[in-house]
């Protein structure tokens, strides 16, 4: 059987090895940061719900800067620049663990980080998209959907052991984190360099795109409140320690061995269009879940429908490649991919910053409810937007 498995990976061409092991750790290294992050917050800094929705401005700050830092760098390759995202996070969780005595310094560092992971967030699609063959593209971003998961998993069980049983604290999770992301950095390092691309291709917003710029608009406020807001209702709101974040997002994580390989398939079978549109659905009735769970159900149960809404929420984030795929679909130009994915995360970071703000003064004025009220309408938006997508007949089988 080992000689079997073996035989079969070295059948794997290099490049794409090199990246599914990348790919791998970069999902361990995030799942320790995402297990840990919030409980940091909390625990070390003792933030209220207002100043966690205003630290979201440092945080998220690097991603509406992505298409201006890529611009900079126009004259370093994808692959290489992928290196130096990784290489920013790494230690930037460095000196989040290790040198941070106050809030105001933490932020510093937390720039540093955040700007290294939106700077890949883009490279990822483009990576995995050029590393595939014509006609499966969602199938093989599916598949490094899935090892990224299961190694997110390795990494959500290890915060739950070493918080549980090996003594862990925040500086030993965030330094594991970041050696991890450290060796990624290396993999990506020996991938074959492919070519930079033109200045003018990284600042130019195209018309022929303005549906995909709208949908990632729609993404943007949708994922923050995933991002910020879901794990701090856990964490302030049902009080859920570490461990419970971590085993919720192991949990996630099996399921999503299974769920995201299917679902890269169905980008493929079914289209950007129905994929898409069932994520907006499922996303009003999990975002009504978090807000109304305590209202309507007594404790234990309450608690069990929003951690529920978190792992299915969870699961839904890797939805973002059929925006990707669509893309690809749609584009005039090849060269267009990479610089249109990180316009679009500039642009999907700016109103995201935006909802972040506005959704802190909303918790705070009128109660966390309502910022899963504004969740679901987006997500209703986000459906009757989605029905526009229409793909070219020629690219349709």
């Amino acid at each position: 059987m080992f000689n079997r498995i073996k035989t079969r990976v070295l059948k794997i061409a290099p490049d794409v090895r090199l990246f599914l092991g990348a790919i791998a750790l970069i999902g361990f290294s995030q799942a320790i940061y995402n297990s840990v992050f919030n409980n940091f917050l909390n625990d070390t800094f003792g933030i209220t719900s207002l100043q966690r929705s205003f630290l979201e401005l440092p945080r998220e700050l690097p991603g509406f800067l992505v298409v201006f830092v890529s611009a900079f760098l126009f004259f370093v390759c994808s692959r290489r620049l992928a290196v130096l995202a990784l290489l920013l996070q790494g230690l930037g969780l460095i000196l989040i663990g290790s040198f941070s005595p106050q809030i105001s310094v933490m932020l510093a560092w937390l720039f540093i980080f955040s700007l290294g992971q939106h700077i890949f967030l883009p490279l990822n699609f483009s990576i995995g998209m050029e590393l595939a063959r014509e006609g499966a593209v969602g199938k093989r971003l599916g598949q490094f959907s899935g090892i990224s998961n299961f190694a997110a998993i390795l990494g959500s069980f290890t915060v739950f052991l070493g918080f549980s049983y090996l003594h862990f604290n925040f500086l030993s999770a965030f330094l594991i984190a970041a050696g991890v992301a450290f060796g990624a950095a290396v993999l990506l390092f020996f991938m074959k360099p492919d070519k930079p691309q033109h200045l003018k291709l990284r600042l130019k917003l195209h018309k022929e795109y303005r549906l995909f710029y709208w949908l990632n608009i729609l993404y943007g406020t949708r994922k923050q409140i995933f991002i910020t807001f879901a794990p701090w209702v856990l964490v302030t709101i049902f009080e859920a320690p570490i461990q419970m974040l971590a085993k919720l997002l192991t949990i996630a994580g099996v399921i999503g061995i299974v769920f995201q390989p299917i679902l890269g398939r169905a980008i493929d079978r079914l289209g950007e269009k129905v994929v898409l549109a069932a994520e907006a659905v499922v996303l009003v009735f999990v975002c009504l879940g978090y807000g109304f769970s305590k209202i309507i159900f007594p404790g234990n149960a309450a608690f069990l429908v929003a951690a529920s809404c978190f792992i299915l929420d969870g699961m839904l984030i890797p939805v973002s490649m059929a925006r990707a795929t669509y893309l690809k679909k749609i584009a005039v130009d090849p060269e267009h991919v990479t610089p249109t994915l990180s316009m679009g995360t500039t642009i999907d970071h700016f109103f995201s910053i935006s909802v972040a703000l506005v959704s802190g003064i909303i918790w705070f004025k009128f109660g966390y409810q309502y910022v899963f009220v504004l969740g679901a309408l987006i997500a209703v938006i986000n459906f009757f937007s989605v029905l526009r997508i229409k793909i070219p007949l020629g690219i349709l089988k």
